[in-house]
C-alpha cells in the first residue's frame, strides 16, 4: 500500500490554471479537425455556417428558436423547457455569433470542460499531475470526443462533465471534511439531474457508493453520513431551487445549532430518506434497467397491442464487441488494460476514488446495454492510465527525464485517439439541398401541418419546415411508428387514410388526454379488429374519414431507401399476437453492380442472368417480373423505362441517376414511398405533387 502510495504535489492555483487552460485549448484544438475537414465542402453548409451533425440537435434549437421568438402551443412538440434550449436562447441573447454558429461550436466548448474536474480530482488527492495527464487523455477519447465533438450538439456535452464536478465535490468534502463544503456537491447534483434527468440512476448509484464507503471506512464518522444526506437533497425529483432551500436549511442547522446535531440529524435523515422514496425512489431506475438490460423486439402496449421495439433497430442499445468497448473508453484495448490495472491500483491507493466507481460500472454494462454508456467510464479509466504511468516512473530520479517518460507514455496513448478523430468524418445531418427543400416547404405549409416522414428526419423536418410532425427522434416507440410505417409501406389508398386518421386522432388525443396510442383509438372508433378491418370500412365509407382540419404533407427523401426495410418492421407484424412473426418482403439494394458479359453480378449472392430474364439468388433462380430503369435527363425530368417478362417474381428496378439497383417484391413495389419516390407515381385524387426534387419529394395529402 505505500509502494502505491505517491508523494504528494503541492500544486498551487496558478499552476492548476496553467494545467487547465493547456488541457481546454488542446481539446478545444482537436474538435477543430472537423471543422477544418469540411470547411470546404459547400453542401455542409447552411446560412454561410457549417451544419451539425447530430439528428437529436435540431430537436434543442427548435427549442431554442421558439424560445426566441417567443412562439409556443400547448399540442407542440418544441422543447422550449429542456435546459439546453434555454441555455441556447440566453446564449445567443449575449454571445455575438449568429444562431448556427452557437450550436455548431457550443459541444466543443463545454464538452472540453470535462479537464476541470478531472484536473481537480487529481489536486485534491496531492497528485495534480496525474489530473492533467488523464484530462488530456479523456478529453479526446473515442466515445467521449464522438459524443461532444464540433457539430454535436446534444445534452452529451454536459452529461459527464456535471456528474464529475459532483465527484469531485465529494472527493473534496471527504479530504477536508469541512460543513461548507456539502452545499456544492447537492447543487452539483441538482444542475446533473436538471441538465439530464436520466442521471438519476447514476446519481442514486453514486450516493450507494458514499453510503459503502462510509460504511466500509467510516462508520463513526458522522461526516460522512452528512455527505450522503447532501447527496440525497440533490437527487430528490423536485425543482433545483427546492433542493437548494433544503440544502441550505439543513447546513443552517448544522452550523448554527451544532448541539443538537448529534441528536436530531438520524430524524432528519430518515425524513429526507422519506421524500426520496415520494418522489420517484428506484422506480426510474428500475425503468431504466428494463429498457436497456431487457429488451423485447415486441413491446407490450395498453388494450392488448403488440408493437415492435424501436431498441432492437438502434446500434447504440445494442451489444458491442470488445475490442470497440475498449477502444471507446481508452482508444486502444493495450491502453484499456493497462488502464484497468491502473485504475485498481489508484483505487487502492487513494480510497476516495471508489466514488468513480458508478461511473465506471454504467460504462462497463455497455458491453451488454449498448456503445452509448462507454462514455462515462472514460474519465476515471483515463486517471487509473495516468496513475499507472506515473506510478511505473516513480524510481526513475532525473526531473527532466520522469518528464520526457511521462510525455512519452501520454502521447502514445492519445495517438490512437487522434487517428480516429482524423478519420472520424461524419458528415452534416442534411446537405444543403435537402436544407433548401425543407425551407421551401416551410414557406408553403403551416405551422399547425403536419409533415409525415420516418422518425429519424423528425427533428430536422420541424426546424427548418416549423411544421408538426406524428414521430421524431424522441417520440418513436412502437405504438406511434406503426401508423407512420403502415403510410409508408402499403399502396396510396390506405396510405393516405392512415395519414388522415393518424392525424386527426393524434390532434384529438392531445385535445382529451386519451391515455390510449392512437392505433387503440382507431380501433375504437371504426369498432376494428385489426388495421385491415378498419380499411375496408373506411374503403366502403370514405365519409367516415375524419374531417380534415389541416393540410398533411409526404415527406420522402432519397436517403430513406437505405432504412426501408427496418422501416417495414414496424408494421409488417400482426397487433393481436406477438409471437406470429410474418414472414418479411423481400428487398435489396446495392450500388456494387458489375457487368460480367452475360449477367449483372449484384453482389451477396443475387446476379442478373440477361438471357434467362430472372434473378439467380444464392442457388436459386427467380423469374424477373419487371425491369424498370428511371433516370433523370439534363432538365431534370424523370423517364422510366419498362420491361415486363413474368407474371411473379420479382422487380428490378435500375435508378440510372443515383447508379443503384433495387431488387424488390410486389409488396415494396406497391408501396406509397417506392411508387411516389422512385417513379413520381400518384393518384390525383388523393395527393397533388409540391416539390418533386431528385434528392427529396413532398405531397400534399388531398383527402
Amino acid at each position: 500500500m505505500n509502494f502505491l502510495k505517491l508523494p504528494n504535489e503541492h500544486s498551487g492555483v496558478k499552476l492548476t490554471l496553467f494545467f487547465i487552460i493547456v488541457a481546454y485549448l488542446f481539446s478545444l484544438s482537436m474538435r477543430y479537425i472537423w471543422v477544418a475537414d469540411f470547411q470546404s465542402v459547400p453542401q455542409f453548409h447552411w446560412h454561410n455556417e457549417l451544419m451539425i451533425n447530430t439528428n437529436d440537435g435540431y430537436f434543442f434549437a427548435e427549442g431554442a428558436r421558439d424560445i426566441l421568438q417567443g412562439y409556443h402551443e400547448p399540442n407542440d412538440l418544441s422543447p422550449v423547457n429542456e435546459p439546453l434550449a434555454l441555455l441556447t436562447a440566453w446564449l445567443s441573447k449575449i454571445v455575438p455569433v449568429s444562431f448556427e454558429t452557437l450550436i455548431l461550436y457550443m459541444p466543443s466548448f463545454l464538452g472540453s470542460l470535462i479537464v476541470i474536474p478531472i484536473i481537480l480530482i487529481g489536486r485534491t488527492l496531492g497528485q495534480t499531475s496525474i489530473g492533467f495527464i488523464a484530462a488530456l487523455i479523456a478529453s479526446i477519447t473515442n466515445s467521449y470526443y464522438n459524443r461532444t465533438m464540433t457539430g454535436y450538439y446534444d445534452t452529451d456535452m454536459l452529461t459527464i462533465v456535471l456528474p464529475l464536478f459532483a465527484v469531485y465535490f465529494i472527493i473534496f468534502a471527504i479530504i477536508h471534511q469541512r460543513n461548507r463544503f456539502l452545499i456544492p456537491i447537492t447543487l452539483a447534483f441538482a444542475l446533473n439531474q436538471w441538465w439530464y434527468p436520466q442521471s438519476y440512476s447514476l446519481n442514486s448509484a453514486i450516493l450507494v457508493m458514499t453510503f459503502i464507503y462510509a460504511i466500509i471506512f467510516e462508520r463513526k464518522n458522522h461526516y460522512f453520513y452528512k455527505i450522503a444526506l447532501f447527496i440525497i437533497i440533490g437527487v430528490l425529483s423536485l425543482p433545483i431551487w427546492v433542493k437548494l432551500a433544503i440544502a441550505i436549511g439543513v447546513f443552517s442547522f448544522f452550523h448554527f445549532r451544532p448541539a443538537l446535531d448529534q441528536k436530531w440529524f438520524w430524524v432528519l435523515f430518515g425524513a429526507i430518506i422519506v421524500i426520496y422514496f415520494a418522489t420517484g425512489g428506484i422506480d426510474p431506475i428500475w425503468a431504466q434497467l428494463k429498457g436497456y438490460l431487457f429488451r423485447e423486439t415486441v413491446s407490450n402496449e395498453a388494450g392488448g397491442l403488440h408493437f415492435y421495439n424501436v431498441a432492437q433497430t438502434v446500434r447504440e442499445a445494442g451489444n458491442i464487441p470488445f475490442t470497440v468497448f475498449a477502444e471507446r473508453i481508452s482508444g486502444h484495448t493495450v491502453t484499456f488494460l493497462i488502464a484497468c490495472i491502473g485504475y485498481a491500483l489508484a483505487v487502492f491507493a487513494y480510497r476516495p476514488l471508489l466514488i468513480t466507481l458508478p461511473l465506471v460500472g454504467l460504462g462497463f454494462i455497455a458491453m451488454s446495454a449498448g456503445l452509448r454508456f462507454t462514455i462515462y467510464a472514460v474519465a476515471p479509466i483515463a486517471i487509473g492510465f495516468a496513475y499507472f504511468i506515473v506510478l511505473i516512473s516513480r524510481p526513475i530520479e532525473k526531473g527532466w527525464l520522469k518528464y520526457i517518460v511521462l510525455s512519452v507514455f501520454t502521447a502514445v496513448a492519445l495517438y490512437p485517439n487522434y487517428l480516429h478523430i482524423k478519420e472520424y468524418k461524419t458528415p452534416t445531418v442534411f446537405t444543403a439541398g435537402e436544407v433548401s427543400i425543407l425551407e421551401q416547404l416551410g414557406k408553403i405549409a403551416g405551422h399547425e401541418d403536419y409533415v409525415v416522414s420516418w422518425w429519424d428526419y423528425g427533428y430536422p423536418i420541424r426546424f427548418y419546415s416549423d411544421v408538426k410532425t406524428l414521430i421524431d427522434g424522441g417520440k418513436h416507440s412502437g405504438d406511434v411508428n406503426y401508423p407512420v410505417s403502415y403510410i409508408l409501406t402499403q399502396p396510396q389508398q390506405n396510405a393516405a387514410a392512415m395519414a388522415r386518421l393518424s392525424v386527426e386522432y393524434t390532434e384529438r388525443r392531445f385535445e382529451t388526454n386519451n391515455p390510449d396510442d392512437i392505433t387503440k383509438m382507431m380501433f375504437k372508433a371504426y369498432k376494428a379488429d385489426s388495421v385491415d378491418d378498419l380499411m375496408v370500412t373506411i374503403q366502403l365509407n370514405p365519409a367516415s374519414l375524419p374531417k380534415p382540419t389541416r393540410n398533411i404533407y409526404f415527406y420522402l427523401p432519397l436517403r430513406m431507401m437505405d432504412i426501408f426495410p427496418t422501416v417495414t418492421l414496424f408494421s409488417n407484424l400482426d397487433l393481436k399476437n406477438p409471437n406470429d412473426h410474418p414472414q418479411q418482403p423481400f428487398f435489396y439494394m446495392t450500388q456494387e453492380a458489375k457487368d460480367t458479359g452475360k449477367t449483372i453480378d449484384l453482389g451477396s449472392g443475387i446476379s442478373i442472368l440477361k438471357e434467362k430474364n430472372s434473378l439467380k439468388i444464392d442457388n436459386q433462380e427467380v423469374p424477373i417480373k419487371g425491369f424498370y430503369q428511371v433516370g433523370y435527363d439534363k432538365a431534370q425530368k424523370l423517364s422510366v423505362n419498362e420491361q415486363h417478362f413474368a407474371s411473379d417474381g420479382l422487380n428490378v428496378i435500375f435508378m440510372a441517376s443515383y447508379g443503384r439497383f433495387l431488387i424488390v417484391d410486389d409488396f415494396y413495389f406497391n408501396s406509397s414511398y417506392i411508387q411516389m419516390f422512385v417513379f413520381d407515381h400518384y393518384d390525383p385524387k388523393l395527393f397533388t405533387p409540391v416539390i418533386l426534387d431528385p434528392m427529396s419529394k413532398v405531397y400534399k395529402l388531398k383527402v
